[in-house]
Order: structure tokens, then C-alpha cells, then sequence
């Protein structure tokens, strides 16, 4: 008989229908937590035991040896803390505690790739016995259900269609679940098409390092990291939320990347991706960074031991150039690439943003400024734009792209279609490869400017000085307005007779 492959629809609609277990329980953004930390604990054990099966075949039975070989596996299960031994125990009366039991004992067996450098765990803001699931009648009920739930799934990577599908359930879950939290979402996940967009922009050779200092969930990490092409890359990420860092370690994990280097910890007051005493170098640098953050740390950039700020220290109320500057100080010399989201403040506010902003641009190292439609994020509707830096840029030219009028219109969100992005894309690359020279590229949508021409707008960033979008209001003809005017005046003056004939009729 042949295998029944599980397809990518089939586990969405399974992870979707474990959220009817926490429906009107615990609020929406708290769903993936816990449904995403179940699907991660039967993908390890069903991966796991498929392992295990294998070894045991091999070795005619002998566990002993078997089990010698699973200790070098990706992940060690202990036996109580398999999916299949917690389905068994679904129906007693401390189900809750088992599950906790289960999950810190699988950080424990596995403590070196699923701890933080302090020891934290990725499940230690989780618990499957807290009181907030109902009382324990109600909720012993409600993971009852959850387990049976995903009990129906198959999640060895001999029974799914592909190697991504379960990396792209989670990612489907996050993606849902964003755009019902509002501004928060934006802490822990950028659209989809967004990561695309800016991982096809700075895409990355075999052999690379790439980073995102601002990594959330790490789905923009994961993009960058595809683009590539092989698997012949490492990612480095960092992010200041507890929560959400362990989101991004179940995404690494769950994405086949668990040699990915993800710390928790506040990127610009103490960034943990360092090689000795320095700040660990990268290929590629790519964010979505919180806009214009507040109190993010100015106080103390003037005396950074990492000299990030020598370009000039932000203003305390927007750490937009704070982030910037991180990541451009973070990529190699002479070769390093940074793709970073920002709001379009960033282009041309002034104060100590335009001293860091002339800096950047005499350095010769902004390679591109795109933008992007409203609604694109989460949480927020302001446009925003994409800059480009290129430590190894060939010219002295800049690439200004208004991408602001092409987008798919959505009810809550707006979205960039395919064409969208390759828009964009192919614009760039025209620009990076064929070297043109300054002057509109595409009317209406991408003009090259020279450090000349920037300096002459005081340094200003502002796209609409450099791509014009200007539409020309279609000439009026005069006469056949006015023979218009005229035959509406005569239809006018007909009705009102008729209007007095018919009030004199009824006496009026």
C-alpha cells in the first residue's frame, strides 16, 4: 500500500482547527504559543521515533544499540516526554503538569541548542497547567482535544510532501495570528511578501553570514537565508523579547536550520553576536526594526565600547539611525550588504538624523531608497521604504524606486503581488548590474541620482524629489463644456415650465 504523503493544506487545517480549543479562553494572540509549541513537540517525537524505528532495523532489535546512535540525533526525546506517551495519558487527571514535565525535559536533554546563553529555555514562558486555560475540569478537556488534534498527523519527514511543510504550517500560524494582534505583531513578524522583497534585494552568495539584529520570529532570517540557493550559509539573529525569541528558536528548528545562532538580548544596548572582544561580521545584514523607538538607548551610545555611533548619536525619541547604524558597522568591509525597513522619516528629518544621513551619504556606501505602499505592516499604516547599503557598491550613484501605487488592495491589509516584487527587483538589478547613468530610469517609478544631485537637495532623501510622479490633468475643451452648460440650462428651464403648468392645475 502505498504511503499517504501529508500535504501542507492538510496540517494548516489541523493547527487551525486546534485553535477551536482555545476559543474565548485566552486571547487570540496567545493561540500560537501553545499550538505552535504542540507542533513542535510532535514533529521532535515523530522525527524521533521514525529515527529510532530506522536504528533498530538496522541493528536486528538491539536498543542498546540503537539508543546509542539516537544520542547523536538532532533532538533526545526521554520517553515521557514523547507526544505518543502524553496521548496515552490524555485522560488523567494532571494531563497539564505532564505536558509542562514533558517540554522541561526535553530542554534539559537538549539544553545546549535549545537554551539561551543564560540559561533561559525557549518553553520557560509556556505552561500547559496554568490556571489561565480554565478550571481544571475545563481545561484538562480542552488539551485533551488539543493532543487528539494532532494526534491524526504524521509529522516524519518520511510521511511529508516536503521538507519545508512544517516550518511553513508554524509560519502560517504566525502569519494569522500577526495580522489579528495588532501593533504588537510587528514585534515578532514581518509580511511575508516584505521578507521576500528584501531577501531577493540582498540576496545572498554561497558561504555567506547573514544576520537580522532585530530578528522577531526570524521569518525575514529564513528568507534571506533561502535566497541563497543551497544550504551553504549560516544565520545570525538577535532579539530583545523573551517570548518571542523562542518563537524564532522553534522556527529555526522547525525550518531544518539548528545550527542557527539566535541570542535574546536588546541589539543596541548589549548586541551578543560578537568573535572576542568585536562585533561578529556579516555578508549580509537584513531588519524590520521597530519605528522610531523610543528610549532606546541614547544615554549611553555616546560611550558605545563598540564605537557604533561615531557618525553621531540619534535622538533618544527615535533609534530608527541607532539600528542603521548597527547594522552597517555589523557588515564586512568592502563588501557588506544592509536591507533595512524604515518609516520615511528616516529620509529626511534633520537635527543629529541629517548629520548621521550626510555622513552615510558621503561615505558612498546608500545604494537604493524604495518606496512602499501604506497598510503593507502590521499594526501600522504608514508607508514605509526600503534603504539599500552596499559596502562594496561600484558607483557613485543612487537608485531612488517609488513602488507606492502598485499593490494588491486589501480589506485590512494591503499587499505586494509577485509582479510587485519583481518590479522592484528587476528595477534594482538593472541599476547594480548595468551601472546607468543618473536621470529617470522608469517614468514615473525609479530615477538615478548622483552624490552631486543629493547634495544639492541638502541631503534630503525624500523620493518624491527625485521620481517624479506628477500626472498632468487632461486638458479641458472649453467649448464642449460650456455646449454642455448650455443644453443642461435648456433641459432646466423646460422642467421648471412644466413645473408651473402642473402647480397652476392644482390651484397653486
Amino acid at each position: 500500500m502505498e504511503k499517504q504523503l501529508i500535504s501542507q493544506d492538510t496540517i494548516n487545517r489541523v493547527v487551525w482547527k486546534a485553535c477551536d480549543t482555545f476559543r474565548g479562553v485566552i486571547d487570540p494572540s496567545q493561540y500560537k504559543d501553545y499550538i505552535l509549541t504542540m507542533l513542535f513537540l510532535k514533529y521532535v517525537s515523530d522525527v524521533y521515533k521514525s529515527k529510532l524505528t530506522e536504528y533498530l532495523a538496522r541493528y536486528d532489535g538491539d536498543m542498546q544499540r540503537a539508543e546509542r546512535a539516537m544520542s547523536r540525533e538532532r533532538f533526545v526525546i526521554p520517553k515521557e516526554s514523547n507526544f505518543d506517551y502524553l496521548f496515552e495519558h490524555r485522560n488523567d487527571s494532571n494531563i497539564g503538569e505532564l505536558i509542562d514535565v514533558a517540554l522541561a525535559n526535553i530542554e534539559e536533554a537538549n539544553r545546549s541548542k535549545m537554551s539561551s546563553e543564560d540559561g533561559s529555555s525557549i518553553f520557560r514562558n509556556i505552561s500547559f497547567n496554568s490556571a489561565n486555560l480554565g478550571e481544571t475540569k475545563d481545561k484538562n478537556a480542552r488539551l485533551k482535544n488539543l493532543l487528539a488534534d494532532f494526534s491524526e498527523l504524521e509529522l516524519d519527514e518520511e510521511h511529508l510532501e516536503s521538507n519545508d511543510i512544517i516550518g511553513d504550517a508554524y509560519m502560517y500560524l504566525v502569519s494569522t495570528f500577526a495580522s489579528e494582534s495588532g501593533k504588537k505583531a510587528g514585534e515578532f513578524f514581518t509580511p511575508a511578501e516584505v521578507s521576500t522583497l528584501l531577501a531577493k534585494l540582498t540576496k545572498s552568495q554561497p558561504g555567506a553570514r547573514i544576520c537580522d539584529p532585530t530578528c522577531g520570529s526570524g521569518s525575514l532570517l529564513i528568507k534571506a537565508g533561502k535566497e541563497v540557493g543551497n544550504n551553504n550559509f549560516s544565520l545570525y539573529g538577535q532579539e530583545v523579547n523573551g517570548n518571542t525569541w523562542a518563537l524564532a528558536m522553534m522556527n529555526m528548528f522547525l525550518h531544518n536550520f539548528d545550527n542557527a545562532v539566535i541570542r535574546w538580548s536588546d541589539t543596541l544596548r548589549n548586541p551578543k553576536l560578537k568573535e572576542g572582544d568585536s562585533l561578529m561580521k556579516f555578508d549580509t545584514v537584513v531588519a524590520n526594526p521597530p519605528f522610531s523607538l523610543d528610549k532606546w538607548g541614547a544615554e549611553e551610545a555616546a560611550n558605545d565600547r563598540f564605537n557604533r555611533f561615531w557618525r553621531g548619536v540619534p535622538p533618544k525619541s527615535k533609534g530608527d539611525w541607532a539600528f542603521i547604524s548597527h547594522m552597517i558597522e555589523t557588515a564586512k568591509d568592502g563588501t557588506g550588504k544592509v536591507g533595512v525597513v524604515i518609516p520615511h522619516g528616516v529620509l529626511f528629518r534633520g537635527a543629529s538624523e541629517g548629520i548621521i544621513r550626510k555622513q552615510v551619504i558621503e561615505e558612498n556606501i546608500l545604494e537604493a531608497v524604495i518606496g512602499l505602499p501604506s497598510n503593507l505592516f502590521y499594526g501600522t499604516g504608514i508607508p514605509a521604504a526600503i534603504a539599500i547599503f552596499n559596502k562594496g557598491k561600484s558607483s557613485r550613484n543612487v537608485l531612488f524606486i517609488d513602488a507606492s501605487k502598485e499593490f494588491e488592495n486589501g480589506k485590512n491589509q494591503n499587499k505586494l503581488r509577485p509582479q510587485d516584487i519583481e518590479h522592484i527587483v528587476d528595477t534594482y538589478r538593472k541599476f547594480t548590474e548595468t551601472n546607468p547613468a543618473n536621470g529617470v530610469l522608469e517614468d514615473k517609478y525609479s530615477y538615478v541620482a548622483t552624490l552631486e544631485e543629493i547634495k544639492d537637495n541638502d541631503y534630503n532623501l525624500n523620493i518624491p524629489r527625485y521620481v517624479d510622479t506628477y500626472q498632468a490633468e487632461a486638458e479641458v475643451d472649453i467649448a464642449a463644456v460650456q455646449a454642455e452648460i448650455d443644453q443642461l440650462e435648456s433641459e432646466l428651464a423646460e422642467v421648471q415650465t412644466k413645473m408651473r403648468e402642473y402647480l397652476k392645475e392644482l390651484g397653486y
